[in-house]
């Protein structure tokens, strides 16, 4: 049996309903509740009731970090991401699912990532990937039938060296883990077009990042490609420059109002050469540790606020909340506040706040436990501003190193 609506032994029935009764407490804050919604969750980990109801409960998490609920109309990306990251929407396959083209080859991914944090790619796909479910929605109330995934073209024309520097490998690495562990069966096909010689490398090198399931969706093209993409979808759907009929009101074959192209990013957006920041404090993280700072907070209400850059690398960040009556104590037994995830601050200072829930002694850890050759310079500020907008007086607690 698939594991879908309408296609369940009865063993899966009954494993969906104990699924639906443990994840009650948190139905609310899903984007839906639906038998078709929860399998997608059982499906992802193989009906393990206890693995899919972790990662469940870790994406209500997610969803509330990145503000999911409301970032279509609440976020706006960064200028260049707004113009020179390509890709969009355009046409539906033949059954009703919205189609997402990714356009590689005008991809500047150093321009990119010396102009915006690797943390606004991530916003801006999870911006995208829930339009798109909300187009899924639309569309199934529309046709009367359940629309829950999407076709994605993969054109791969122009694919070169600039594409695989290591920083825009593991930016895309961060970004289809985050796809695979939030958004599970959210592809039902991957059409890899105009591939070059160099498209094996390059995939070798994500491949890891991809569930097997996910895998098995990929498909490779070769030269009769428009051919086997009229197979999937008609005509009308599909832009003149990719076979089908499709243009723009001014004629475009490209499709240009729906599909961004990209570009070079101008050297005006790069962050690292308009700002100069002053920091606090700078220091070495040995390789294979973290540094850990307690700032004590008085009040709830107030506002966390820190800056820091690294130099040649990338470094981990993460903040945490001590609990009561525990001195001595590590991050595995703290609350996780903020969580933990590598930032490029060695091109793109990192600048965030969080609001504080609760008084407490808040630890921001500076990890590099992950490397295993190189240490980490690492400059910071660090400051709280209370509710009344005031800088509290510093307070900070003994730093230590792990």
């Amino acid at each position: 049996m698939s594991g879908r609506v309408g296609d369940l032994s009865p063993k899966q029935a009954e494993m969906l309903q104990e699924f639906r009764g443990r994840v009650q407490d948190i139905s609310p804050q899903l984007p839906s509740q639906s038998d078709h919604y929860l399998l997608r969750w059982l499906r992802a980990r193989t009906f393990n009731i206890e693995k899919s109801e972790s990662m469940l409960r870790k994406h209500v998490e997610f969803r509330k970090h990145m503000k999911a609920d409301t970032i279509i109309e609440d976020w706006k990306p960064p200028e260049a991401i707004e113009k020179y990251v390509s890709g969009g929407m355009c046409g539906y396959d033949k059954e009703g699912s919205p189609i997402w083209y990714d356009i590689i080859g005008p991809l500047d991914p150093k321009g990119l990532l010396m102009s915006v944090t690797k943390q606004d790619f991530i916003r801006t796909k999870v911006r995208d990937t829930e339009l798109l479910r909300k187009v899924c929605e639309q569309q199934s109330a529309q046709l009367g039938t359940h629309v829950e995934a999407i076709t994605l073209i993969y054109d791969c024309e122009g694919l070169g060296m600039k594409h695989l520097w290591k920083p825009a490998i593991e930016a895309y690495g961060d970004i289809l883990t985050m796809f695979e562990e939030n958004y599970p069966e959210g592809l039902k096909r991957v059409f890899l077009i105009k591939a070059p010689k160099l498209f094996p490398v390059a995939f070798n090198l994500v491949k890891h990042f991809l569930c097997e399931e996910t895998r098995r969706k990929i498909i490779v093209l070769g030269g009769n490609w428009k051919d086997v993409l009229r197979e999937y979808i008609d005509e009308d759907q599909l832009p003149v420059a990719y076979g089908g009929s499709l243009t723009d009101p001014d004629g475009n074959p490209l499709c240009k109002t729906k599909i961004k192209y990209g570009g070079v990013v101008p050297r005006s957006y790069y962050v690292q050469d308009s700002i100069n920041v002053q920091y606090d404090q700078t220091l070495s993280i040995r390789r294979g540790s973290s540094f850990q700072l307690e700032q004590e907070v008085f009040c709830s209400s107030s506002m966390l606020r820190w800056q820091f850059a690294s130099e040649s690398a990338d470094i981990g960040f993460g903040v945490f909340l001590k609990t009561k009556g525990t001195d001595k104590q590590g991050v595995a037994n703290m609350v996780e506040v903020l969580p933990s995830e590598r930032y490029n601050a060695h091109f793109v200072p990192e600048d965030g706040s969080l609001t504080c829930a609760e008084p407490g002694i808040y630890v921001l850890r500076f990890d590099n436990t992950y490397s295993v050759l190189q240490s980490k310079k690492v400059s910071f500020s660090v400051e709280v501003l209370t509710p009344e907008g005031h800088s509290q007086p510093c307070n900070r607690r003994e730093a230590h190193l792990e």
